[in-house]
């Protein structure tokens, strides 16, 4: 059943007797108190907690900030929580209620002595705002032959799955028959490889994909492809997330001791360049 247009509202009908507020930020800690006995000040506020749908999804967490709203004796006129800057909980509701505008509101905390909700939201979205570009930049690396398979390998995010022998079998199928020079299949694979985060570890799980896919390619055929003139900074960069990473060969060491002397320190350089300093101390040890 839809919300009423008078539920949507019940907040802001009470709010219009508070004078006074007192902010608590559940983290760090943070406190401030708000004088509200100017109409204008007052009214952005109540605009900023505008709410746009009831009821919100269900949270079993503290919250974010903690409005203590108080009429001109100092009574309690309203409790209310902000939760994950979106939602509202507030016991004149069933179950939280989804603002029309979460950034408002961070703003008007922010004018008013509580910073610390809107930066980490921004730093979120900072994250966030990267990630896509990550994603979109692996997506873009995908060899062709696999493309039709995307979804289901950015489902592994989702779930947190592994991708299956059958689906990494499939895989390797689609790409002989796409291609069947081994350099070429190398290539694609070493420059997807590196595309993406390009991180040793704690990167999103589809990107997993392509380097389980080398780690059947025979040694020789990755080191063809990297003496390939077409090879760049991004087939060294896949080949040093794949032989640098954990166990991600079934004879790491050998396989990057049997490599030729020039490339090895060809790919010990692309590490030390690499924005993840794990890579560069993965490959410390190797012989240069």
């Amino acid at each position: 059943m839809e919300p009423t247009r008078s539920a949507l509202r019940a907040l802001d009908d009470v709010l219009r007797d508070a004078v006074r507020l007192r902010l608590t930020e559940a983290d760090p800690g943070g406190r401030a108190s708000v004088d509200l006995s100017q109409a204008s000040d007052l009214d952005r506020l109540r605009t900023a907690m505008a709410v746009g749908k009831l009821p919100g999804h269900a949270c079993a967490c503290a919250g974010d900030v903690r409005f203590e709203f108080l009429g001109p004796h100092g009574e309690r006129v309203a409790d209310v929580v902000l939760h994950h800057s979106e939602a509202l909980r507030w016991d004149g509701w069933e179950g939280l209620a989804v603002l029309k505008d979460g950034a408002s509101l961070l703003r008007w905390l922010a004018e008013h002595g509580l910073a610390g909700p809107l930066t980490r939201e921004e730093d979120a979205a900072s994250v966030r705002r990267r990630q896509d570009a990550e994603e979109a930049d692996w997506i873009a690396a995908v060899p062709p032959a696999l493309a039709s398979l995307t979804g289901s390998m950015l489902a592994l995010s989702r779930t947190g799955s592994h991708p299956a022998p059958e689906f990494l079998a499939d895989a390797h199928a689609r790409l002989q028959q796409a291609d069947p020079d081994p350099v070429d299949r190398a290539l694609l694979l070493l420059a997807w490889c590196g595309a993406g985060s390009g991180r040793y570890s704690g990167f999103p799980p589809h990107e997993a994909v392509p380097g389980r896919l080398l780690a059947d390619v025979p040694l020789a055929e990755i080191a063809a492809a990297l003496g390939h003139p077409t090879a760049g900074p991004r087939h060294d960069a896949g080949a040093v997330r794949h032989l640098a990473g954990w166990n991600t060969r079934p004879c790491q060491k050998q396989d990057v001791a049997a490599l030729p002397a020039p490339l090895r320190a060809r790919l010990i350089r692309a590490a030390r360049t690499s924005a993840d300093p794990t890579l560069a101390r993965r490959t410390k040890h190797w012989p240069a």
